[in-house]
């Protein structure tokens, strides 16, 4: 599968975010990655739907927007996205996972499931039929700059043979949490393949988005 890159808006220098996508824009980055908290599911705030709807409006790159909220299903409608962005839900989230992935769906937008560190991935099997993504948290959700789960990088790699096994090789795995230039590595060896970027890699301190994004590209091109 392609590898993408997929950089945590919140990481940005929010002083100067029009740049920034510019940037992501000049050098082909694959997907905005915009994380949503509600201080309920986890303990903190982050992005909101105005901030959705003005990103979704100004630039031409996908959103992959993560949805760390509780009762996803019910909250949706508040949010702008479509055809060609992915819209991630956790599993931890909602009593009604199959409502929420196929009002997602049903915008023309693609699904995918988030599990967290220590959820293990045979929850996923009565919804395989209806997503084309899982996102393993490699860190628990909540906040950056947070050290990865070791155990996460066996997980992505068992998460991948059993998609293939049981004819889902089209599934997408997508990774977020310490994404780091070695980190990605990892991650890339273990078969994931849309890697979520921040602190510790593409907004890395000292260095511009054309050369961490270089870096990055060259950490996760592992055949």
């Amino acid at each position: 599968m392609k590898k993408q890159i997929s950089p945590s808006i919140m990481c940005a220098d929010f002083f100067d975010l029009k740049n920034t996508i510019r940037s992501f824009e000049q050098n082909s980055i694959e997907y905005i990655h915009v994380d949503i908290m509600d201080g309920s599911f986890v303990p903190n705030f982050t992005l909101g739907t105005d901030f959705v709807k003005k990103l979704k409006a100004n630039t031409f790159i996908p959103l992959d927007i993560h949805l760390m909220i509780n009762e996803p299903e019910s909250k949706l409608d508040w949010f702008e996205f479509g055809e060609g962005d992915y819209v991630a839900v956790h599993f931890e989230s909602t009593a009604h996972l199959h409502k929420a992935v196929m009002a997602i769906k049903s915008r023309g937008a693609k699904a995918m499931v988030a599990i967290n560190p220590a959820t293990p991935i045979n929850v996923l099997e009565a919804i395989l039929d209806d997503i084309d993504a899982v996102l393993v948290m490699t860190v628990n959700p909540g906040f950056a700059g947070q050290k990865l789960v070791k155990s996460t990088i066996k997980k992505i790699k068992s998460l991948r043979e059993y998609l293939d096994a049981n004819g889902y090789s089209h599934i997408e795995i997508e990774v977020d949490g310490n994404v780091s230039f070695e980190n990605a590595a990892l991650m890339s060896e273990a078969s994931a393949n849309i890697f979520v970027a921040g602190t510790s890699s593409i907004f890395t301190k000292g260095m511009d988005i054309s050369e961490s994004a270089k870096k990055l590209r060259e950490a996760i091109d592992i055949e």
